[in-house]
């Protein structure tokens, strides 16, 4: 059962699920069978799933990439607005154009809906304009058309990346990680670990994988609320949590948490939570071509100035600098 927590984690969550013809059956099964276990292992619905059609039509039936079918719904028939929707795709989704999907997903947007793609559905949300300065990743099958489409995206080669109000994966099982965080973040670790263990998912991997080393190794730290807050702390680069949720979160006292910190890594969380996005925000400096005031903005920072501030204390020259000297090879 899930731990006494306030009413707001246990509030039901809706999710839609926007379904491509042809999309990847084990994606959309390690995307949406979690959320299942999750309801069984809670005794109630913390999660409503809805699925729906990508395509136009009366289809009631749409079949996967191995011919299994999913009943749907016609996304015109539904003025509901959800919590989270997710797109799931294979084929060739740097290709696909739909305004109809395209225009429902801004308006859940709008509405405050956390959009999420799997496999080939990140490319889908691309393409309907709604993954401007966020950053993202998709299945390597689909990485290069997609950077040559849309050369501006923050394409990252990893298994999920979320970012604000953004969740895209990279598919097959990679969405039972991304799951795991999303479920440890609405109802705490020891749920989202009793989740994965009901699918025998015991290694579970941070969003960074498979190309980094895990967190334990990274870090090398084995402390579990340590490992817990910077997996939170990775998927809350862009806005930042206050230490008081991040140890809610996690299920310490803030004197706790950086008290474990401290033990294991040597400084403050805080100091780490700062020093994980001056991280992030100088790979983007030096990746990719974004003004200086929107890369702040990306990792959580208030302003062009305190951002610079912050950048020079870590490294040494201002941003711009930074990037110049870069481009030069110094």
């Amino acid at each position: 059962m899930i731990p006494d927590m306030s009413e707001s984690r246990l509030a039901k969550r809706r999710i839609a699920f926007v379904l491509v013809e042809g999309f990847a059956l084990m994606s959309f099964a390690a995307v949406t069978e979690p959320l299942r276990a999750a309801n069984l292992l809670a005794g109630r619905r913390i999660y409503e799933l809805f699925h729906f059609a990508a395509g136009p039509g009366t289809t009631k039936n749409l079949n996967s990439s191995s011919a299994a079918a999913v009943a749907v719904g016609d996304l015109q028939e539904t003025t509901d607005t959800f919590d989270l929707a997710f797109v799931v795709a294979g084929g060739d989704p740097v290709g696909f154009r739909s305004p109809r999907l395209f225009r429902w997903l801004r308006r859940q947007a709008q509405h405050g809906c956390m959009l999420g793609g799997v496999s080939g559905g990140p490319a889908i949300l691309a393409n309907a304009g709604v993954m401007d300065n966020r950053r993202m990743t998709v299945h390597w099958e689909h990485y290069a058309a997609l950077a040559e489409r849309h050369p501006g995206l923050l394409l990252e080669r990893t298994l999920y990346v979320v970012d604000r109000d953004r969740m895209t994966c990279a598919g097959g099982t990679a969405p039972l990680d991304m799951m795991h965080a999303l479920i440890a973040e609405h109802h705490g670790p020891d749920f989202a670990r009793k989740v994965s263990d009901w699918f025998m998912h015991t290694d579970v991997r941070p969003a960074g994988g498979p190309q980094r080393a895990g967190l334990a190794q990274r870090y090398g730290t084995n402390r579990p609320a340590v490992l817990a807050a910077i997996e939170v702390m990775e998927n809350h680069v862009a806005d930042p949590l206050p230490l008081t949720v991040l140890a809610q979160v996690v299920g310490v006292s803030v004197r706790q948490l950086n008290r474990q910190f401290k033990a294991g890594l040597g400084r403050s969380a805080g100091g780490f939570y700062r020093a994980l996005r001056l991280e992030k925000s100088r790979e983007l400096l030096h990746q990719t071509s974004l003004p200086v005031l929107e890369i702040a903005i990306a990792t959580g920072f208030s302003g062009a100035a305190h951002f610079a501030t912050a950048y020079r204390q870590r490294y040494g020259a201002a941003p711009s600098r930074d990037r110049l000297e870069t481009l030069h090879g110094h």
